[in-house]
């Protein structure tokens, strides 16, 4: 199977920076869009931003101009930087991928555990 491990979260100070990363590994045959999501406190999870194999981005509104996510496909790697960070950005933040196993297996949603970012002074 796929496993995927986040890192980097933490306590920040509001206007702070902040970026996790998140490795996959396993026996992974494709390996398609990458992406991030977040789960605020009593609150549902939403989506954050995406990325695709051809290193093409999307990002949800809210994080429009202060988040950037990249990945490096050599290392099987998604990043995402977070810039002028805001009380209402603390969350769990998990990492997903679609991804096949083998040449036969169709591809599947993967997600790591979380990390969580808190954004206080």
């Amino acid at each position: 199977q796929v496993q995927l491990v986040e890192s980097g979260g933490g306590l920040v100070q509001p206007g702070g920076s902040l970026r996790l990363s998140c490795a996959a590994s396993g026996s992974i045959f494709i390996l398609n869009t990458m992406g991030w999501y977040r789960q605020p406190p009593g609150k549902q999870r939403e989506l954050v931003c995406t990325i695709n194999r051809g290193l093409s981005p999307s990002y949800a509104d809210s994080v429009k101009g202060r988040f950037t996510i990249s990945r490096d496909n050599a290392k099987r790697t998604v990043y995402l930087q977070m810039n002028s960070l805001k009380a209402e950005d603390t969350a769990v933040y998990f990492c997903n991928a679609e991804a096949a196993t083998d040449y036969v297996s169709g591809i599947k949603d993967y997600w790591g555990e979380g990390t969580l970012v808190t954004v206080s002074s």
